[in-house]
């Protein structure tokens, strides 16, 4: 592809920083007045129109190369799966909020890190040098170092104090959120289908799978307010349609890693964004910094360089007794020349 995977990279860390404090933007009166779970359904909706356009595109364009696209059932059916995984994971994470408090959920979503690494080697056959695991064990703990507040807190108190179902439902949701990963870059990487094809396949599934979330909850809450269609634009200000301008990008950036690059490109990505939101909440929200933040952003700035750096520039590689040999023969050589 003529567009390097770093620049996509970078372009996901900025939308994905900015997503957390778009949403605290559109808020009104510590509260939404809008339904927020119209959101990720009109996000869904977004990537599937951008998504067909760039096919139609890419069909009519591409007349000597044409896209490649299997219309094959057994193929298209694999695409439910990763939608089910990641409706699974929404629902566990609201689970898992009603047993701990959001410091200790943050902590622990950090367990998809190593999860993603452990699920890459395993699945995807992909084998990682020990610098790398390093690297990712060093991420996991630079972002919960920055998460983590000083105990003169009140909120230190409740850290970690929660009952066992709460921790076996934050590790559920970090499995599944790695699984949903990995699996997403199997299906994208298992064939030469064109992109657009393969993200028309997944974000059609993924938008069935919110028109189904939302009529549940039209069924939970008894209709009261009517069908979710009759409201689905209520309370919507330009900031909530810059949230799901910016939800509906963040999917298309993160489905074109998982074609072109991989699941850990993605990882450092947001969790990048997730320090980089941290810095801006100083300026926009009055936030205030803590050694641990400052702390955490240098060690996962030095897990980013030694995971992606040659391993040639991070140690000094001893010179072997080959090498030695060689030079010695050189040498010799030389000599014989010369006399």
């Amino acid at each position: 592809m003529a567009t390097p995977w770093y620049f996509v990279a970078l372009l996901l860390t900025i939308l994905t920083s900015s997503q957390g404090i778009l949403t605290t933007l559109s808020q009104s009166d510590g509260g939404y007045k809008y339904d927020y779970a119209t959101v990720p359904f009109l996000a869904e909706v977004f990537k599937l129109i951008i998504s067909g356009i760039f096919l139609w595109r890419e069909m009519r364009t591409s007349t000597s190369t044409p896209a490649r696209i299997t219309k094959d059932w057994k193929s298209v059916r694999l695409f439910v799966i990763p939608s089910l995984i990641y409706l699974i994971h929404n629902n566990v994470q609201f689970a898992t909020l009603t047993y701990v408090d959001t410091s200790t959920y943050q902590i622990m979503g950090n367990l998809k890190i190593v999860t993603t690494g452990i699920l890459f080697r395993l699945f995807l056959k992909r084998k990682l040098s020990n610098l790398q695991w390093m690297a990712i064990g060093l991420l996991a703990v630079g972002t919960t170092t920055s998460q983590v507040k000083g105990c003169g807190e009140a909120s230190c108190d409740s850290l970690f104090t929660a009952p066992i179902q709460g921790y076996l439902l934050g590790f559920l949701s970090a499995g599944l959120s790695a699984l949903a990963g990995i699996y997403t870059e199997f299906l994208m990487k298992r064939n030469n289908d064109s992109l657009y094809w393969q993200n028309l396949q997944l974000y059609t599934f993924g938008s069935l799978f919110n028109v189904a979330r939302l009529i549940a909850d039209d069924f939970r809450l008894g209709f009261e307010k009517g069908f979710w269609w009759q409201r689905i634009f209520d309370g919507y200000s330009i900031t909530t349609w810059l949230v799901v301008l910016n939800l509906g990008s963040t999917g298309l950036l993160v489905s074109w890693l998982m074609k072109y690059a991989d699941n850990i490109v993605k990882v450092y990505s947001t969790s990048m964004a997730m320090l980089l939101t941290m810095v801006a909440s100083i300026y926009l929200f009055s936030f205030k910094p803590t050694v641990q933040l400052f702390l955490g952003i240098i060690i996962c700035i030095m897990s980013l360089h030694m995971y992606f750096a040659p391993p040639q520039t991070l140690v000094d590689l001893p010179v072997t007794n080959e090498a030695h040999s060689k030079t010695l023969k050189q040498v010799t050589v030389e000599e014989k020349t010369d006399s």
